[in-house]
């Protein structure tokens, strides 16, 4: 097979800061390099990937609304929204709680770039009281075209919503969750915005709530990529717990606990990801209340994460056979969050910066998972429009190109290993090759944190 090459490359935008071990101020800036090239819609002018142009400007014609804009899901071209809500809840999030760690790194303003370029969208898909559009793109139809530059696509992308007839509690819940986090973040550079932010979060967790049913019933092609497996529950919880971070309204918080209560929540200390929200859910409550049995939970989760979880021989936290590096970084996440709340700080740091050095190269092969940083980084992610050759070069047969991506994805985290810590940088090995908008959420404000404990 010819390999397809575009010079010349881009040079990283991001510049080394010479932080040691590991430059995670260089990373965070990475980060969101990576989330420009997920962009749909119309590009700013100030878009740094370069590679990337317009695409998708008409979806929702099929349905007489504007819905361009937002993230593609993966290396794919469909607006999955339900997992991007969660990924602008953690980008969010870690903004609000690592922000020194942005003001040290001087990403503070890219950060909230990159969580307003969903919400943006995400008030463009609430079209009517009880009416939210949760995805662009049907997955089948997506993924048998061929792979290549969102900006030539031809296919059909049909819009699918929800609303009283077909609630989806979970989209709504989260999509809550994620206005009511950016309301935060925005509260004091854009009042207005962050007002409105708030609003639409409040009646979409009405709209979760009041008309409970599983997205994935109502959005049936989103059951087949992003099934709920954990049910809704935790959803409402979470959903009402950031209402009440950022209102102050202490009905929120009786209405999270109502919920604790309802689903059964706090049964086991847990992990967070785009199905299950439960550890999130445990460090809100107590960062709210102080209580005790929030803090317990999370201590007994992050002592089975750390001394019973299973893990590659190479000593990365294995917690799930597809994307272990997401959920390794998502775990620490909340392990970095709970350091920082004074919970056993000390040993949750130290364990969350040797993860985290897994991901950047501190294993035995000084393997880096993020592309365009560190020594031999994945040249071959399964991200189609990376995989294209600039125009007029045709894209055709680019997914089997042997030679690595004409365009680096800076940023990307992808997959990572199996079990036995076993990698290849296949391009067609989604299970541990792929990158999407969710792997990168935890581990960009694990990064943030890192850069605190760092300066």
């Amino acid at each position: 097979d010819a390999v397809i090459v575009t010079p010349p490359p881009l040079e990283n935008p991001c510049a080394e800061t010479g932080m040691q071990p590991y430059d995670y101020s260089q990373v965070l800036c990475m980060s969101y390099l990576f989330y420009e090239a997920q962009r749909s819609g119309k590009l700013p002018a100030d878009q740094r990937i370069t590679w990337r142009g317009d695409s998708a400007l008409d979806d929702g014609s099929d349905v007489g609304h504007d819905l361009s804009g937002g993230y593609y899901d993966a290396g794919d071209r469909v607006k999955f929204g339900f997992p991007m809500a969660f990924t602008a809840t953690m980008l969010a999030w870690g903004l609000i709680d690592f922000a020194e760690g942005y003001e040290i790194a001087g990403q503070t303003e890219y950060g909230q770039v990159g969580v307003k370029w969903a919400t943006d969208y995400f008030l463009k898909a609430y079209t009517a009281k009880n009416e939210f559009y949760g995805q662009v793109g049907k997955g089948d139809i997506d993924h048998n075209s061929n792979a290549g530059r969102p900006e030539d696509m031809t296919m059909e992308r049909p819009s699918y919503k929800i609303d009283e007839e077909h609630p989806g509690s979970e989209l709504a819940g989260e999509t809550a969750a994620a206005l009511a986090a950016a309301s935060i973040v925005f509260k004091e550079v854009d009042p207005s915005y962050s007002e409105k932010l708030l609003a639409t979060a409040k009646e979409l967790y009405d709209f979760a709530d009041n008309f409970r049913q599983n997205y994935d019933v109502s959005i049936e092609d989103a059951y087949y990529y992003y099934h709920s497996y954990s049910g809704y529950g935790d959803e409402l919880c979470w959903a009402a717990l950031w209402l009440a971070r950022a209102t102050g309204d202490n009905a929120y918080l009786t209405r999270a606990r109502e919920h604790w209560d309802e689903f059964d929540l706090g049964a086991y200390g847990s992990s967070i990801g785009w199905d299950g929200k439960i550890g999130g859910a445990d460090s809100l409550f107590y960062l709210l209340t102080g209580e005790s049995q929030y803090s317990d939970l999370i201590n007994q989760y992050l002592n089975w994460l750390q001394n019973e979880a299973p893990y590659t021989p190479e000593g990365l936290v294995y917690l799930v056979d597809w994307g272990s590096n997401r959920d390794a970084a998502n775990a620490c996440f909340l392990t970095l969050w709970a350091a920082k709340h004074g919970l056993n700080t000390e040993v949750n740091q130290e364990w969350a910066r040797g993860q985290i050095g897994q991901l950047l190269g501190d294993n035995p092969r000084y393997q880096s998972f993020v592309v365009g940083y560190g020594v031999n980084p994945p040249v071959r992610p399964c991200h189609g429009s990376s995989a294209c050759p600039n125009p007029p070069e045709d894209c055709t047969g680019s997914f089997n190109n042997p030679g690595p991506n004409p365009h680096t994805l800076f940023g990307a985290l992808v997959g990572g290993p199996d079990a036995d810590g076993n990698y290849n940088d296949n391009r067609t090995d989604w299970q541990h090759n792929e990158v999407a908008c969710d792997y990168n959420a935890g581990f960009t404000g694990s990064l943030a944190a890192l850069v605190e404990i760092s300066n």
